[in-house]
């Protein structure tokens, strides 16, 4: 594979203590190399990771609507990303359209959605581990893309993911490619992490 170019900054997590690297290296990059493509089988040790998440009960809601780039399914699923994501994602080497089920014979399944990110998070950091870059889409019209597939009244859409290598700001138009090159922040631990009583800071 030839490498990256090299004109974006390292985009490293900045930790108040060391992460696994597998974590601090996971970003949500948008410009994406349309020279490599995606197969199935590039997508299987992600998708089986996602297979093997926790789960509530083991009740397993996550379902998964995979596309590659030039079959009919990346199409269906990319014809329902709104148009500020579409004109970047259309350069996906795969497309992931992420449901859960909402019930099953026991009754309603109410963690379903707690279930399905806990399956995305694996399959994001596995394709970190493989050199696939991933980028989690709300943008979508749930309902157009529910039409494309005909799905089941208990079939919820919930995200939409594109996947593929990482390629340089210079893909994107002026205002994404500087987003690209933004630094990464997260708020700090004090105002997340809290004991004793709600606000009280851990850290």
């Amino acid at each position: 594979m030839e490498p990256v170019t090299d004109t974006l900054p390292p985009k490293d997590a900045v930790t108040s203590v060391p992460v696994h690297p597998l974590i601090a290296q996971r970003w949500s990059p948008r410009a994406l190399r349309t020279d490599i493509a995606l197969t199935a089988e590039d997508l299987r040790p992600l998708l089986e990771a996602a297979r093997w998440a926790a789960s509530s009960g083991n009740t397993q809601p996550s379902r998964f609507l995979v596309g590659l780039r030039g079959d009919e399914t990346f199409d269906r699923i990319r014809d329902s990303l709104v148009p500020g994501n579409e004109n970047w994602a259309r350069n996906a080497g795969a497309l992931i359209a992420g449901l859960v089920i909402t019930e099953n014979e026991k009754g309603p399944l109410d963690a379903a959605e707690y279930g399905l990110g806990l399956a995305v998070a694996n399959l994001v950091l596995e394709g970190v581990h493989h050199g696939i870059v991933a980028h989690q889409m709300r943008g979508f019209e749930h309902d157009k893309l529910r039409a494309a597939f005909d799905l089941p009244a208990t079939v919820r859409t919930v995200v939409v993911i594109a996947l593929g290598h990482l390629d340089g700001p210079e893909a994107l138009g002026e205002r994404l490619a500087a987003r690209e090159c933004a630094p990464r922040t997260r708020i700090e631990l004090s105002e997340l992490a809290f004991t004793g009583e709600y606000g009280t800071a851990l850290y």
